[in-house]
């Protein structure tokens, strides 16, 4: 009879049967449960800091030479523009510095041409030119190759950004080139300026 009081005074509901990880520090036994101690508190808190700081060290294990890599790769791919792309870079940049506007239109790929009119081409150049001036300088800050299979920008495309200063103001340049026909042409000018506001 004291078997079956102790198992009618079980606070532990016996329909259900569920396995917890048992951890050194914090055995326990028996079908009662015991009272938490200051003791067992302090251990179960050691047992998740353990735990989380071993999650946190394979983390980073696994994701600081993966984020190596891809720094590596972007200083690998500044030092690898063809030279064929720096120069149609070097061109524009002479032409808007000439103001041969009309010379950028019409050597840019059909998607620069399918995009805006000669008219507002010649726009937009002037307006840049009247709020931030002549180029003095342009720094390649990131150089990005895609070999796309579709969308707008369809094939071998360079994605060049320059930290540029103006005459007026410092900003980013970014020229977008598309190989088209063997030859690279300009498909995208962008300048982003604080002095453009």
């Amino acid at each position: 009879m004291s078997e079956q009081r102790k198992l009618q005074w079980c606070p532990i509901n016996l329909n259900f049967f569920s396995v917890q990880p048992l951890c050194s520090l914090c055995l326990c036994g028996g079908c009662s449960r015991p009272k938490l101690t200051t003791e067992t508190q302090r251990a179960q808190r050691l047992h998740r800091e353990i735990q989380t700081r071993a999650y946190l060290s394979v983390f980073l294990i696994l994701v600081l030479p993966i984020l190596s890599v891809s720094a590596c790769r972007q200083e690998v791919e500044r030092g690898r523009v063809p030279v064929e792309v720096q120069e149609v870079v070097a061109n524009v940049g002479e032409n808007i510095a000439q103001e041969r506007y009309d010379q950028i239109y019409n050597e840019a790929s059909d998607l620069w041409r399918q995009d805006v009119t000669l008219e507002k081409s010649n726009e937009v150049f002037k307006t840049l030119r009247t709020k931030l001036g002549k180029v003095e300088s342009r720094s390649l800050h990131s150089a990005t190759e895609q070999q796309n299979s579709g969308g707008v920008l369809k094939g071998h495309v360079f994605i060049l950004s320059y930290q540029t200063r103006f005459e007026r103001g410092e900003g980013m340049e970014t020229f977008t080139l598309i190989e088209q026909n063997g030859r690279w042409l300009l498909a995208r000018y962008f300048v982003n300026s604080m002095a453009l506001q």
